[in-house]
């Protein structure tokens, strides 16, 4: 009971500094914005561990922060070659496979109507595809390396890409088509200078949501075939074996990248829409 009293003496403290900072007068601070989620984090971790160790949890069940802490300095190596392996090669090939491809037939679709009507419900049912399905048909057809899964990645990012570009290309008014119509602007000029600028901001949220999709296909489609290397390949092996910290290491992996390639993506719209209400 000792244990679980201090968690919860340093979760309502840990509570009670956060709701001070984020309420207080500089609230506004980029320090102030930085510290309310790290204190959280840190809150649960520490929350985590007393309650680990206070009830005794097995660590099939649940291990403890420090054992996944360990695990992450003790196989760095391996770590670092799975994550080669299914982010950088499989998840970020995809990732710029997928997002050209679907902003090229995008962009044909919207010169053509036709195009248009058959090209998004086509999509529609490729985004509806569950990954269990493609990803061993891809396997077969590309082999059990890399590349099938960045055919799955590429698969799974190419919808939401493509539907928000046709959005933004279609977001401006009629009154600033018939201007650049009035200055003698064709297509490509218009498309160039007003369209495609006009839908940055939907582009960015596309590609917002196809970072996670990237990082889900990459690993799930380990499960299906896979080299001895990769993240899928590891939780999959790691799990068989009971060694749940080293399951754990590879989430906490994950879950680092995916939130670093998704603030990337944030910051790079910032400088891009910069001229966005959004962003003011």
């Amino acid at each position: 009971m000792i244990w679980a009293v201090l968690a919860l003496l340093i979760w309502v403290a840990g509570w009670y500094l956060n709701v001070r900072l984020a309420n207080g007068a500089a609230s506004d601070n980029w320090g102030v914005k930085i510290a309310v989620p790290a204190i959280f984090g840190i809150t649960v971790l520490i929350v985590w561990e007393l309650l680990v160790r206070g009830f005794e949890i097995n660590p099939v069940i649940l291990p403890a922060p420090s054992a996944i802490f360990e695990r992450l300095l003790s196989e760095g190596p391996r770590l670092w070659a799975d994550f080669e392996q299914t982010i950088i090669k499989g998840a970020m090939s995809g990732y710029i496979i997928g997002g050209l491809a679907a902003f090229g037939v995008a962009i044909l679709a919207d010169r053509s109507e036709f195009l248009t009507r058959g090209i998004l419900p086509v999509g529609s049912f490729m985004a509806a595809l569950p990954i269990v399905g493609t990803a061993p048909i891809f396997v077969k057809w590309l082999g059990s390396d890399w590349q099938s899964k960045a055919a799955v990645v590429a698969v799974m990012v190419f919808f939401p890409i493509l539907v928000n570009t046709v959005a933004g290309l279609r977001d401006t008014t009629a009154m600033q088509r018939d201007l650049m119509r009035t200055y003698g602007a064709g297509y490509w000029p218009t498309l160039l200078k007003l369209r495609l600028p006009a839908a940055m901001p939907f582009i960015f949220n596309g590609l917002k949501i196809g970072t996670t999709l990237a990082l889900i296909g990459a690993i799930v489609a380990e499960f299906f075939g896979s080299p001895t290397v990769g993240m899928g390949f590891r939780i999959s092996t790691s799990f068989g074996q009971l060694a749940l910290d080293m399951v754990w290491a590879e989430i906490v992996i994950a879950a680092l990248a995916g939130s670093a390639f998704y603030g990337l993506m944030v910051l790079i719209e910032k400088q891009v829409t910069f001229w966005h209400p959004s962003q003011r």
